[in-house]
């Protein structure tokens, strides 16, 4: 065998092994479910929410899985989606209430928070767990602060959206995720990446 012929059979043994070695390894896979970290600061118009409807802030459960969502769990998270964005217009916290960050239960109008927190309410009223229906902070592509609601389920965490009535996993958004309600206790945040305060008002 030749020196030539012995070097392109060296060179056909090794690729092989490099494709063989690449295709062992999976494909990195997008976590369905956010990494929470530690006690945080709780959002001032949550806080002041909190001081006018106590008996919905000290609600505390036990740590436990997220459950199995059945076909009627799923058609009402996204009924409820849906129907919050067509009937609530989107109206600032100023234009509403006079002043910023008032986060109060929407009749007609309300801001991001409050989309979140009608969709929060009408889920738990269909038989959802407060602790799988938390309201969460995050920052858009383009800076701003605003608020979704985050469904807990088996399948991962899910984003209801006053900007998007698709439901979507949280992995699948362009958002950066900074903070939600604790899931043991609705009066009580956690951390998720960096928890930066941000001020929460987006609209579009």
């Amino acid at each position: 065998m030749t020196l030539a012929v012995k070097i392109r059979l060296l060179a056909l043994i090794i690729g092989v092994s490099l494709a063989s070695a690449t295709s062992a390894v999976p494909a990195p896979r997008a976590l369905v479910s956010m990494v929470t970290g530690s006690i945080t600061s709780q959002p001032i118009g949550h806080y002041e929410f909190c001081q006018r409807h106590a008996d919905e802030c000290g609600i505390r459960s036990r740590t436990a899985p997220a459950p199995k969502v059945t076909d009627y769990g799923w058609n009402a998270i996204h009924d409820v989606n849906s129907s919050v964005n067509d009937r609530i217009t989107a109206r600032t916290d100023m234009q509403v209430y006079g002043r910023e960050e008032y986060w109060e239960y929407p009749v007609d109008a309300g801001d991001c928070e409050d989309y979140a927190l009608e969709k929060r309410k009408e889920l738990a009223e269909r038989g959802f767990a407060l602790s799988d229906l938390l309201i969460t902070v995050v920052r858009k592509s383009d800076g701003e602060g605003h608020a979704v609601l985050t469904v807990r389920t088996s399948q991962g965490d899910f984003i209801l959206d006053n900007l998007n009535s698709d439901v979507k996993l949280w992995s699948d958004t362009d958002y950066t995720f900074l903070k939600r309600q604790a899931s043991f206790d609705t009066g009580r945040w956690v951390t998720i990446e960096d928890g930066r305060d941000v001020v929460v008002g987006a609209l579009r």
